[in-house]
């Protein structure tokens, strides 16, 4: 079981790793006025990558505010791609 954990915990920093680099590429395609590429962005980000990051964090049961925090900030661009 440490293994596995071991191996979720490292999975867990390489999502937020990887989200923060979706989040780079959808900031950058709203000041291009991008919106396509805005829009794959965001659902790539909402419908796999956070939400493999909250299921990881439920697996392991610890108390961690990042998935919470990245769904803010991609609400938050999402109003800006609308606008």
């Amino acid at each position: 079981m440490a293994k596995r954990t071991k191996r979720l915990k490292k999975g867990i920093e390489s999502l937020k790793k990887e989200i923060e680099e979706h989040f780079i590429k959808l900031e950058e395609d709203i000041t291009e006025l991008n919106f396509e590429r805005g829009r794959y962005h965001a659902r790539e980000l909402d419908k796999s990558l956070i939400k493999a990051l909250e299921e990881r964090i439920e697996f392991l049961s610890i108390h961690d505010d990042s998935a919470k925090i990245f769904r803010m900030k991609l609400e938050e661009l999402r109003r800006k791609l609308e606008d």
